[in-house]
């Protein structure tokens, strides 16, 4: 088992502990850029909605795992990315100004969203940002003159300032530079005193502001940064799909976002992309499963609802911490081996005496 002698406060914010960090993350990097010769188209089209759904999956994660903030209708600020996104680009901005607003407005809406956390909490602000939702998805399919209604609106490739990037390895590659950018972005955010006082939130408010740190500014200010991300991921959704409509910013696309940090692991920056994973690869799954189940299960309509149901319920009650959590316990067994005690890992309240008596 790998044991880090700490000496100084730089050594433990160092985004790269050891040099294990940078060998096996160096080797990820280089596997990602050479995926398009690797892997075939179909498989290369995966991998880029897993690069577009790990950013909004980061957003959801800085709002949920890190913030304790959790919203039911975070496909709305996908909506309001892919929705600016689309109606810049139609009028000639290039890709980067119009990306840049984009994530821009959906910060704004999510300001807007974020002050009902002033009040509420827990169940209640999932009402209202489910609520929230439900609006602007009934926005989008009114507001014809601009997002063309039920019937949905084109958008053109990404034009970097007159270098249009019309192909599926071109769009890749800039999936995947957003990707990192956003990851280091938020790993940055997380050791700086406001990812600090983001855990804070999470973990105590009552603490947290004992301390000095003002609630509504940080949580508002998480809103608007997962807004943002959000906004981000659903330009690049946008333009990898080339056609967008409003039933596909609905209650089951924030399910889905939910889901997928659940599963990937809250509190967790591997979370979102392994929740990511999780949510591109199981519909593969449970497709190639169909002609090994009963008909009348393989051909039932709701058999991905029922799975992704059974998915959860099970991590939720066996594995909390979810699959970066599962694996982290795998990589300890294999260090301590064969000292690995079973109760290692027994679940512990996270919550405050304060907390509980409120």
């Amino acid at each position: 088992m790998r044991f880090i002698f700490k000496t100084d406060y730089a050594q433990d914010i160092r985004l790269a502990k050891h040099g294990g960090h940078v060998f096996w993350y160096s080797l990820l990097v280089l596997c990602l850029l050479a995926a398009p010769w690797l892997i075939d188209e179909y498989w290369l089209a995966q991998l880029t909605f897993v690069l577009i759904y790990g950013i909004v999956g980061l957003g959801l994660m800085l709002l949920a795992g890190f913030t304790g903030l959790f919203s039911i209708g975070h496909a709305a600020f996908l909506g309001v990315g892919a929705y600016t996104q689309a109606v810049l680009t139609n009028i000639g901005l290039p890709f980067p100004i119009a990306l840049a607003l984009s994530a821009l407005l959906s910060a704004a809406v999510g300001l807007v969203v974020g002050l009902p956390a002033l009040r509420v909490k827990g169940i209640y602000l999932g009402i209202a940002t489910l609520s929230f939702g439900f609006i602007v998805e009934e926005v989008f399919a009114r507001w014809e003159k601009v997002t063309g209604g039920n019937a949905g609106i084109h958008i053109k490739a990404p034009d970097l300032f007159g270098l249009k990037v019309d192909t599926a390895d071109g769009f890749y590659f800039l999936c995947l530079a957003l990707a990192v950018l956003a990851t280091l972005s938020i790993l940055n955010l997380l050791r700086s005193p406001t990812g600090r006082a983001f855990v804070a939130i999470r973990d105590s408010e009552i603490s947290a502001q004992s301390m000095g740190i003002q609630l509504a500014y940080y949580k508002t200010l998480s809103f608007a940064l997962s807004a943002a991300l959000a906004g981000i991921g659903g330009a690049l959704y946008a333009h990898k799909l080339q056609f967008i409509s409003p039933d596909q910013f609905n209650i089951v696309q924030s399910i889905d976002l939910l889901l997928m940090i659940v599963v990937g692991g809250l509190g967790s920056v591997h979370g979102a992309f392994l929740g990511a994973i999780f949510l591109i690869v199981m519909p593969q799954l449970i497709s190639l499963s169909k002609d090994f189940l009963p008909e009348t299960i393989g051909q039932a309509p709701g058999l991905q609802s029922v799975v992704y149901g059974l998915v959860l319920i099970a991590f939720v009650l066996f594995e909390p911490l979810g699959l970066y959590g599962r694996w982290l316990k795998v990589r300890t067994y294999l260090q301590i081996f064969p000292f690995y005690r079973r109760g290692m890992f027994k679940r512990q309240k996270s919550f405050q005496k304060s907390d509980r008596l409120k």
